[in-house]
């Protein structure tokens, strides 16, 4: 039994609004000692292979900044080449975010989310997914208050929970030493509907079982649910 919550039960979160000047939309999301800012921004024009078809794209990235670890994190630009991990957490984000948007409704844009980790202790990637979504309907909400967009492009609410098993004990929302002991490390991204969006899953230092698995979905959706009551926390706000 952890200490200071419930297994099945979410760090505290803390969401500033509009922490940035020049974004169409951003956020400072605390979860427990993890903060993450995140920026959203619109720009008229679109890759390559959709010019000319009427649609948008969406892309993330996804990076730590050196002081967000206890060993000062490298930046990539030093290395000459981006951080493996970092990649395959900006590509997570942008499906995420994909899936929650009809980029057929916001014409021949490019919508750029950018994930800041400025300390990170478990959970970067669900807390970047979370404070992404909230910075996406910030943007989508501007340009409808403009008429640039005619109607809005949001299909559904997002955001992201990690669970696994701890010491032979499921768990929700791991910080970073529960994390770093994980047998089981799940991470899923649901939407308000409680679809599942993704699922990254492994056995870092074992196996689990189909029924063990369907419990942890359970037990994500728990968390997914305490998760969604904090965006009405900016929802007033916009």
């Amino acid at each position: 039994m952890r200490e200071d919550r419930q297994n099945n039960e979410v760090r505290p979160i803390k969401i500033i609004p509009d922490y940035l000047v020049h974004p169409d939309g951003s956020v400072l999301i605390e979860c427990g000692k993890t903060k993450v800012v995140v920026s959203v921004m619109i720009e008229n024009k679109v890759p390559v292979f959709l010019r000319g078809k009427n649609k948008g794209w969406l892309s993330c990235e996804y990076s730590m900044l050196p002081g967000s670890t206890a060993n000062r994190k490298v930046r990539d630009i030093s290395k000459g080449k981006l951080d493996g991990r970092s990649s395959e957490i900006s590509r997570l984000i942008g499906r995420s975010l994909r899936a929650c948007i009809d980029l057929n409704k916001i014409g021949e844009r490019t919508i750029w989310v950018d994930c800041d980790v400025l300390s990170a202790d478990g959970g970067t990637r669900t807390t970047s997914i979370t404070g992404a979504y909230i910075a996406l309907e910030m943007a989508v909400k501007r340009y409808l208050d403009k008429e640039i967009f005619t109607e809005n492009p949001l299909i559904s609410k997002i955001c992201a929970v990690s669970v696994g098993r701890v010491n032979g004990t499921r768990l929700v929302d791991l910080d970073f030493k529960e994390d770093s002991n994980a047998e089981v490390d799940l991470n899923l991204v649901m939407n308000d509907n409680f679809e599942i969006i993704e699922i990254q899953g492994t056995g870092e230092k074992g196996t689990f079982t189909q029924e063990e698995l369907n419990e942890f979905i359970d037990d994500a959706k728990i968390g997914i649910k305490d998760i969604f009551r904090y965006f009405e926390i900016v929802e007033n706000y916009i």
